[in-house]
């Protein structure tokens, strides 16, 4: 009596895992046959603070590796001397147009500091530019999304 029916419980629990062990395995299989899953969405907005923010990170990034490449590029230039020849040749062609030869400053001149200074002044600028230019295209977008629709995406699972 009261103990067969804990056993047949039991058979009947194991039954259902079986079951859902099997349905499970019979997914995953027709999902592989399948392939990737994929949905299709439409980007309808972007958030433009959020634009701001990523923008301007990546534009301080490049910033410092525009100030970091004109550096090692100016400074592998003076090592040969590049920069010695070309003050020198600026100087001949001032004095050569008639300017008093007694001016000690020779006109203009190539330094260190006005080349990497003039970089950093190019990327400062720069900076703001990429990131306003970036949050004014988010708000285009809006509205020209508001307009169409938006960018139609498709997303798949990978393979």
């Amino acid at each position: 009596g009261p103990q067969q029916q804990p056993q047949g419980g039991n058979a009947v629990g194991a039954a259902r895992v079986t079951e859902a062990v099997r349905s499970a395995r019979t997914t995953v299989t027709s999902a592989a046959a399948r392939g990737p899953r994929r949905a299709r969405l439409n980007l309808k907005r972007i958030d433009p603070w959020s634009v701001m923010k990523f923008s301007f990170a990546v534009s301080v990034v490049l910033f410092i590796v525009v100030v970091v490449a004109t550096s090692v590029l100016y400074l592998a230039l003076d090592a040969m001397g590049v920069w010695g020849e070309v003050n020198t040749s600026l100087k001949e062609l001032v004095t050569a147009t008639g300017s008093d030869s007694t001016d000690s400053s020779g006109g203009f001149q190539i330094t260190a500091w006005g080349v990497i200074g003039t970089s950093m002044l190019i990327g400062a600028v720069n900076v703001v530019l990429f990131t306003a230019l970036a949050t004014l295209g988010a708000f285009i977008y809006n509205v020209c999304a508001d307009l169409v629709g938006g960018v139609e995406l498709t997303l798949a699972e990978r393979d």
